[in-house]
């Protein structure tokens, strides 16, 4: 832990100032849905978009930087991050509307955006309510559930480079596809904006209700899990592979994929973050000796694996 403490306190040193807090060696499991996970060399919570840009500007360029939301769709792994992790606070959740258009900070959660299209008489959002995230995350991964996707409704969204260039780019400029975009990495998103049409609060509050039942039906919620595992497939469902595949119930260690939903891994309790990335290798490898099929991670990884790990 002294030698944790020196390095932390080295880049401490190197960082610019900020009005934001800036914490040393901070815990990652505990803002991650799945519970597990290293620390963060320096944990860094902007108190605003100007404390995010004169940040990023004034940040050695040889810093890692890392940025995450709630942490719903995250693996940290065991040996912690290192550099910087930005987690966007209170100041990114404003959401407010435009006539049509909803717009939400990159912190808000998309349950949230959901709720506030609903409440404002705006269609079109409904599908956020079966999304686990944030805006931010939503934006950077074309984040998609019961039909729809980000892609479908985003007209402009407000971004910062690694370099603190405030960037403002249009759905064009995004580069759509499934669960991808083609924007920098290092491009830290701010808000979105995104278009509604006028329909009537209880008739969408009647589809929130439907998909939050689907959700509640089909998937282990209230579980420790990181949402959906891997990436559909052209053409198939990751679930239906995985299940063909044999591993539904698979285990190691204390993690385990989901008896009620194959494409969720679960934390039972003891599982360690190489528990559940091993589990998910194991999973594709049997998918793909099975169907040929190479199963992509939806979930992103993030970090160092503990030294003396599995195999090391």
């Amino acid at each position: 832990m002294m030698a944790a403490s020196r390095i932390a306190e080295t880049l401490l040193d190197r960082l610019p100032a900020t009005r934001g807090p800036l914490e040393m060696n901070a815990s990652l499991a505990e803002l991650t849905w799945f519970r597990v996970g290293g620390l963060a060399e320096v944990l860094f919570t902007p108190e605003d978009a100007d404390d995010l840009a004169a940040f990023l500007a004034a940040c050695p360029s040889d810093v890692p930087v890392t940025v995450i939301g709630l942490g719903s769709n995250l693996l940290v792994r065991d040996g912690g991050v290192d550099g910087v992790v930005i987690r966007l606070g209170r100041a990114f959740r404003d959401i407010k509307r435009r006539d049509n258009v909803v717009i939400a900070g990159a912190g808000a959660s998309d349950v949230s955006v959901a709720a506030f299209a609903r409440d404002a008489g705006l269609a079109g959002l409904e599908f956020l309510r079966g999304i686990p995230g944030t805006v931010g995350g939503a934006l950077r991964m074309n984040a998609g559930a019961y039909g729809r996707e980000v892609a479908d409704i985003l007209l402009a969204a407000d971004a910062v480079t690694r370099s603190g260039q405030r960037l403002r780019l249009a759905a064009d400029d995004m580069g759509f596809t499934y669960r991808h975009i083609n924007v920098a990495e290092d491009v830290v998103f701010l808000a979105g904006e995104f278009a509604g049409t006028p329909d009537d609060p209880a008739a969408i509050a009647a589809r929130m209700e439907e998909i939050n039942a689907a959700r509640e039906d089909s998937q282990p919620l209230r579980t420790r899990t990181g949402g959906s595992t891997f990436k559909n497939p052209p053409g198939a469902r990751a679930w239906q592979l995985i299940d063909a595949a044999g591993c539904r119930g698979l285990r190691v260690g204390g993690a385990q994929v989901s008896e009620k939903h194959c494409n969720f891994l679960l934390n039972t309790g003891n599982a360690t973050a190489e528990d559940i990335e091993t589990l998910g290798e194991e999973v594709r490898r049997r998918v793909r000796a099975t169907s040929g099929v190479d199963l992509q991670w939806e979930i992103r990884i993030i970090g160092r694996p503990a030294v003396g790990r599995r195999g090391a």
